[in-house]
């Protein structure tokens, strides 16, 4: 009996209609776009404008879309994962809140959070899902309303984020595709160096905590960019070295959208040609967990069947991580 393998048969997206530039950005806080460019390669990003539009509104759009898209009905979804780290609410789920939306009824439905790493980290959660032969269909989503926890008159953060989820339909396989390895790993040490205080069980909300904007990203960039640009790069070569895999094996290299410089650092450590990598910071910025399914969708019609993938992120915990990917299917036309 061949192995089951877990496979993405699908993929879509929900982005927001709002475009925020840096010259916008640069009429809120002291900063410009010649310094955003030069430091994180970002030109603009998109917001979830409107009140009480959650998270939930894009993995909505997302889900219905790829529902439609592969053609499949909301009856027979298994399951739906969202990874997110800024939910609607802190209970329900959004995962439920958007399976509702789309009519699905016969799934269970959780939350998981695992920063900037989310994605990954859900492709090896659902991939075991499937390997169990249970389950046959099943729901990845991944991203964040960042701007609902950005502070905009903190220059060092606010430039970053973005607004935006992908969402991946997931199938069970017996063919050399799907998801072939994943190293994930996590380390506390960054626990403080990038993390929103408050809004948890161990500093709820008060008027203290909103008065030092403790509901807001807080990062000391320096840590974090050199525990991303050593650990993220070196994460990529670990698992491509554990499949005897090289550069000119990668057809495409697909990395966490955080910073061009973190980006440039992993990909002179895989030896993958830059032309194969997939970047669109400079229009998304960073949407944690959903800048890499949003590289895939966005890439989808130049994807082919047998495709090899090097997926890599790193986010806040420290979590980081990656996975070997074989693409499952030939995108649709470019025509």
């Amino acid at each position: 009996m061949k192995n089951i393998n877990a496979v993405i048969t699908g993929i879509a997206a929900g982005i927001p209609d709002y475009v925020l530039t840096n010259e916008e950005l640069s009429t809120m806080v002291d900063t410009t776009d010649e310094w955003i460019m030069t430091r994180v390669g970002i030109k603009e990003r998109r917001i979830l404008k409107g009140e009480g539009q959650g998270v939930s509104v894009l993995g909505t759009q997302a889900v219905e879309e790829l529902l439609k898209k592969t053609n499949t009905s909301a009856s027979d979804i298994d399951a739906v994962v969202f990874a997110t780290t800024t939910p609607d609410h802190a209970f329900p789920s959004t995962a439920s809140i958007v399976a509702e939306n789309n009519g699905i009824k016969n799934a269970f439905c959780f939350d998981m959070e695992a920063a900037c790493s989310g994605f990954i980290v859900g492709l090896e959660v659902c991939n075991g899902f499937i390997k169990t032969g249970k389950y046959k269909k099943i729901i990845l989503i991944a991203g964040d309303k960042m701007s609902s926890v950005i502070n905009y008159s903190d220059r060092a953060t606010c430039p970053l984020f973005g607004d935006a989820v992908g969402a991946v339909l997931i199938e069970p396989t017996v063919e050399d595709v799907g998801i072939m390895d994943a190293i994930l790993r996590s380390d506390g040490v960054g626990y403080t160096s990038l993390q929103m205080k408050a809004g948890g069980s161990k500093y709820p909300a008060s008027e203290e905590s909103i008065a030092n904007n403790e509901h807001t990203v807080h990062q000391d960039g320096k840590v974090v960019f050199k525990y991303a640009v050593s650990n993220m790069a070196q994460v990529a070569q670990d698992i491509m070295e554990r499949n005897n895999l090289t550069g000119a094996d990668i057809d495409w290299f697909v990395p966490h959208q955080a910073n061009i410089r973190i980006i440039d650092a992993a990909v002179s450590r895989t030896g993958v040609d830059y032309e194969k990598v997939m970047i669109n910071i400079q229009k998304y910025g960073n949407s944690s967990a959903g800048t890499i399914p949003l590289c895939l969708w966005e890439w989808e019609p130049k994807l082919r069947k047998g495709d090899v993938l090097i997926l890599a992120a790193f986010g806040a915990g420290f979590t980081w991580g990656s996975v070997y990917l074989k693409w499952g299917y030939d995108g649709p036309s470019q025509e």
